[in-house]
């Protein structure tokens, strides 16, 4: 019997691995001969890196890089078994985390930090970027993320603008001539899960500006900005990135990752499945259980569990998906491939105690679903007997 157990992580919690090791703990309380496979997985949003190096044998690199403030910070990222792909979020060199609350301003925040980990990448020899930008606390267009791998951005006069969103309105022309070579002959796909355009109501600036501290006065300035930023792009590579869907998300980063890496922008989760080559890997399952911390009407659109189930559908196989909890609108995922839903939860409890002990409730919770496969498998045979019986 083939069990495949690929959850994301219980946010706050348990990483993607330790679900996983506390699904097959359950699982093998009933069918301790079983073949478990286990695949850490994601979405492209936090721990994204890490599932990936767990999934595929890979291994972590540290650098110490600049904080969207621009003081120095270590961030991480992966380089898979295949030594030629690297894994980076943005968040752990330029998110909203680093940032205290009360100094978050995205007219002084910079990707600069988050174009450092791509230049250690491909001096370490990566030649395929997957790049996770959820998590920023930047409005910068990606321009300093283009600085730190060898672009100009140049003032009337010919000099360097200063990083951070509010210095896009002294652009006045753009060099590309010294551009990281290895760009050239690299593929770079974004983990991007919105569709926002750069400007405008549905912009970067108006859509994500306030939680990253922009003032409504801020927010206007911002978007004004950033459309100057286009304008030059335009002018420098002879194409707008303005309406293309994404170019607004992390603050414009999804912008300036296509114009220059001329990156590719997918669902995190499907970037994840070919990652890990999950199409392969669930054929011959009896069963594949998946799951992450809340299940709810948003998991039906582009969520690990549902990616997962969608995989499994290809093939009929039955979807179990465990959460930490099951939220209002989460039986929308039946229509999207998971078959049945279980909470962790064995009796009223805090969040706080669920959450610190979530490793067990995995594991009990499935041993449970285990024991209903069974219960499934025994009514299947008794029914295929009962029809012989009758022939």
């Amino acid at each position: 019997m083939k069990i495949v157990v690929a959850p994301d992580s219980f946010k706050g919690s348990v990483s993607a691995l330790e679900a996983a090791n506390a699904m097959e703990q359950g699982l093998r309380r009933v069918f301790p001969d079983a073949a478990i496979e286990k695949i850490p997985m994601a979405d492209g949003g936090e721990g994204t890196v890490q599932s990936l190096v767990d999934a595929t044998g890979g291994h972590l690199q540290t650098h110490r890089v600049l904080a969207p403030l621009e003081n120095e910070v270590e961030a991480q990222f992966g380089i898979l078994s295949d030594r030629e792909t690297a894994v980076i979020e943005m968040a752990s060199a330029s998110g909203l985390t680093l940032v205290e609350p009360h100094e978050r301003n995205p007219l002084r925040t910079t990707t600069y930090g988050t174009g450092q980990l791509i230049h250690a990448a491909l001096e370490a020899g990566c030649r395929r970027l997957i790049i996770g930008i959820g998590g920023s606390a930047t409005n910068d267009g990606g321009a300093g993320m283009a600085e730190a791998l060898g672009i100009r951005l140049l003032d009337p006069n010919g000099k360097q603008i200063q990083r951070g969103g509010g210095n896009l309105r002294q652009l006045a022309s753009i060099d590309v001539t010294g551009l990281h070579p290895a760009i050239a002959e690299t593929e770079t796909v974004v983990a991007c899960d919105v569709n926002n355009p750069l400007t405008g109501p549905d912009g970067a600036s108006h859509v994500y500006g306030p939680q990253k501290g922009a003032t409504p006065e801020m927010i206007e300035t911002l978007d004004g900005y950033l459309a100057h930023f286009d304008d030059i792009l335009t002018q420098t590579l002879g194409k707008s990135f303005n309406d293309i869907p994404g170019s607004g998300a992390a603050g414009g980063l999804g912008a300036g990752l296509m114009a220059f890496l001329d990156a590719e922008l997918r669902l995190g989760v499907d970037i994840m499945i070919d990652a890990v080559n999950l199409k392969e890997r669930v054929k011959g399952a009896t069963v594949v259980f998946t799951g992450e911390g809340q299940l709810d009407f948003q998991t039906a659109f582009g969520k690990t569990p549902v990616g997962v189930a969608k995989v499994a559908k290809a093939h009929g196989i039955p979807v179990i998906a465990i959460a930490g909890g099951i939220a209002e609108g989460a039986e929308a995922v039946y229509d999207a491939g998971i078959d049945a839903m279980l909470g962790i939860a064995q009796e009223p409890m805090s969040l706080e105690n669920a959450v610190t002990d979530a490793q067990r409730l995995i594991a009990d919770t499935a041993e449970q679903a285990a024991r209903l496969v069974v219960i499934g498998q025994r009514e299947f045979h008794r029914r295929v007997r009962t029809q012989v019986k009758e022939k």
